[in-house]
């Protein structure tokens, strides 16, 4: 039987705020919960690549879920994927305690392992919590590949496997492929309308146009194909420009600090910045888009 999660919606990737120092920004981080909420978020995603989770201490993770629990009162799924699978448990116990609704996990990619080892990482971490977990499938970034028959592999027999993150070029396709486990688009929402025409129940986009993804969202679950495809054309030039491998959370945290939202758009190396030739890019097509 198919599951039926309660997850569904826009939920951004919450950028990670820093002073131009590289330090936690905390009133900025505040500022943009709740800009991402008055802006129609349905939800919240932490620490995920465009949050610079692995640029985060664990004591930081632990502010900024706290943080974060405090001010939202909208769901949160948490990135606590590991290299160890016993990390992996203990972090997902941890962020449950902390008030995760949701659990974002990706696969172990510094020592690979077979789908029997997948299914081992996976089951232990449900073990470990009570709560859903959405299996992060980003081949790109971990080149780990997981088909779409073990993903509903995981979604049949593992208890707390609800949702996967489909970030496997081409994405539609495979999410309608998918039974068993409820599929999350990713990549920036560059095939949202497709994926959700093939059956996806929510988006995880940047942080820095959640109006208009929201804007589309409430379109498709209306049946309006048109204004979705309308607003999705409007701002492809700046999903595409974000796109760009290590500098679209740069891009966002510029935008978010044009809008007034965030006082630096500072991220923290290995995370890459955009040139000056890059800004004036960007600072027209922000125009452009609008």
């Amino acid at each position: 039987m198919s599951k039926r999660g309660s997850l569904e919606g826009v939920y951004p990737i919450l950028a990670t705020t820093f002073f131009d120092d590289g330090s936690l920004d905390i009133a900025s981080q505040v500022s943009l919960v709740h800009h991402l909420i008055a802006q129609g978020a349905n939800g919240l995603g932490l620490f995920g690549n465009a949050s610079e989770g692995y640029a985060l201490s664990d004591a930081e993770r632990v502010t900024l879920l706290k943080l974060v629990r405090e001010t939202a009162k909208v769901p949160l799924i948490v990135s606590t994927g590991h290299s160890g699978t016993d990390l992996a448990a203990d972090l997902s116990r941890n962020a449950e305690d902390l008030g995760a609704d949701g659990l974002m996990i990706l696969p172990p990619s510094f020592m690979k392992t077979d789908a029997d080892g997948l299914m081992f990482y996976y089951e232990t971490i449900s073990k470990a919590v009570h709560i859903p977990i959405m299996v992060q499938d980003a081949p790109l970034m971990t080149q780990v590949a997981m088909p779409a028959a073990l993903l509903a592999r995981m979604g049949r027999d593992i208890e707390n496997v609800e949702y996967a993150k489909v970030e496997a070029p081409p994405t539609a396709p495979k999410i309608g492929a998918l039974q068993d486990i409820i599929a999350f688009g990713g990549l920036n929402g560059n095939f949202f309308i497709e994926e959700y025409n093939r059956g996806a129940r929510g988006i995880m986009p940047g942080s820095d146009m959640i109006d208009s993804f929201s804007t589309m969202w409430k379109a498709l679950e209306a049946g309006d194909q048109p204004c979705a495809w309308k607003i999705f054309a409007r701002i492809l030039p700046l999903i595409r420009f974000e796109l760009q491998p290590g500098l679209g959370v740069s891009a966002m945290k510029h935008n978010l600090r044009a809008a007034g939202v965030i006082a630096s758009s500072h991220v923290r190396h290995p995370t890459g910045s955009i040139d000056k030739a890059g800004l004036a890019e960007l600072d027209f097509l922000r125009d452009y888009c609008r």
